[in-house]
C-alpha cells in the first residue's frame, strides 16, 4: 500500500476571514485554522502519514522526543493504529502537554532540558527491534503530509499573494513549499515567522546552511529546535521566503489577542504567525490577500494563557 492510498488520520480545516485583521491591516487576512485539528495543530497531518507507513511496514512501536505537539500527534495516531508509542519530552514540556500525551494512553519519559538531549534519548530507544523513530519535522514523509495543507487551501480559496507561518524545526515550512510547487502555487512566497530565543531558521538563512544556535530561550518552547533541518534552507533558497522574528512579547500579545477575537487559545508558537499580522508589519506591505496557518498547539491552557497576560 502507497501513502496516497492512507485514509488520513486528520482533518480539512476551514479557512476563515478575519474581518478585524483584515481592516486593521487594510488586507485580507484568511486563517487556515489547523488548530481545530484532532491533536490541535497541524502536525498530525505530516505525523499521522508516517505513522501509517511505518505501521504497514510491520512496526509494533513508535518513539518520539517531541516538545509536544509531535508527541501528543504520535500518541493519538499510535492509540488510532492500536500501536504502542512512548514519547521523549524535555523538562519544559508543561505539565498540561504531558497530561494530554498519556491520555492518548502512550507511555511518556521525561529526559533532558532541550528537545536536543530528549531527542539523544529516543535514538537510544530505537534500539530495539521494530521500533521506529517518528521524527518531529525532519522526513519526507513529514514534508509530504504537511503539503495537503495547500492542497487543502487550492479547493478552498483562490490563490493568495502570500503565507505566513511559523518556524521550529522547519517540517511545516518544508511541506507548505513542496505543496506550492506541486499545485502550481510556486510563485507565492512564504513569510516564515520565528520568536527571537529559538531562530534557528533565520540563523541558517544568514549563514546559508543550517547551524546550532548556542541555546533556546523563549516562552514558544515549540519553536525549541536548536537546528533547522537541512530541508528547511535547501526548499527557501528554491523559494521565496521572507525570515523574520518576533519577541516573546509579541508572540503572547497576539496569542491574547486571537483569544478574545476568535475565543480560540493557541500557543505563543502560533502567537508568532500571527504578530506581523497584529502588528501589520511592513514585510506585509506588499502583499493584499494573505493566509496565515494558525499551527494551534496543545501545550496552552486557559490559566497559563492568564499568567502570561500578566507577566508581559
Amino acid at each position: 500500500m502507497t501513502e496516497q492510498h492512507f485514509s488520513p488520520l486528520h482533518w480539512q480545516t476551514p479557512v476563515i476571514h478575519h474581518q478585524r485583521l483584515s481592516q486593521q491591516a487594510q488586507k485580507q487576512i484568511l486563517l487556515k485554522m489547523e488548530c481545530w485539528q484532532p491533536t490541535a495543530s497541524f502536525k498530525i497531518r505530516g505525523i499521522g502519514l508516517t505513522c501509517q507507513h511505518y505501521a504497514s511496514q510491520g512496526v509494533k512501536h513508535f518513539i518520539c522526543a517531541s516538545g509536544g505537539n509531535a508527541g501528543y500527534a504520535v500518541a493519538y495516531a499510535a492509540r488510532q493504529l492500536k500501536i504502542p508509542a512512548t514519547i521523549v519530552v524535555p523538562e519544559t514540556t508543561t505539565e498540561h502537554a504531558r497530561e494530554l500525551i498519556e491520555e492518548q494512553l502512550a507511555e511518556l519519559v521525561v529526559v533532558g532540558k532541550v528537545w536536543d538531549e530528549a531527542n539523544q534519548h529516543a535514538l537510544q530507544l530505537t534500539e530495539e527491534p521494530d521500533t521506529a523513530l517518528i521524527h518531529p519535522f525532519d522526513d519526507p514523509l513529514i514534508w509530504q503530509g504537511h503539503a495537503s495543507i495547500v492542497t487543502e487551501l487550492k479547493q478552498q480559496i483562490e490563490k493568495p499573494d502570500a503565507i505566513v507561518l511559523s518556524v521550529g524545526g522547519g517540517g511545516l515550512l518544508s511541506g507548505v513549499i513542496k505543496g506550492l510547487m506541486i499545485e502550481g502555487w510556486e510563485d507565492v512566497p512564504v513569510i516564515a515567522v520565528e520568536t527571537e530565543g529559538a531562530a534557528s531558521f533565520n540563523a541558517a538563512m544568514k549563514a546559508g546552511e543550517p547551524i546550532m544556535i548556542d541555546k533556546i530561550s523563549t516562552v514558544a518552547t515549540s519553536l525549541g529546535a536548536r537546528q533547522v533541518a537541512k530541508q528547511a534552507v535547501s526548499a527557501a533558497n528554491e523559494h521565496t521566503v521572507h525570515s523574520i522574528t518576533v519577541s516573546d512579547q509579541q508572540a503572547v500579545a497576539a496569542c491574547l489577542a486571537f483569544a478574545n477575537h476568535q475565543q480560540v487559545i493557541v500557543e505563543p508558537a502560533c502567537g508568532a504567525t500571527l504578530s506581523p499580522i497584529y502588528c501589520v508589519d511592513e514585510v506585509l506591505e506588499p502583499y493584499d490577500k494573505v493566509v496565515a496557518i494558525v499551527c494551534g498547539g496543545m501545550t496552552m491552557d486557559f490559566s497559563t494563557l492568564c499568567d502570561w497576560h500578566y507577566h508581559f
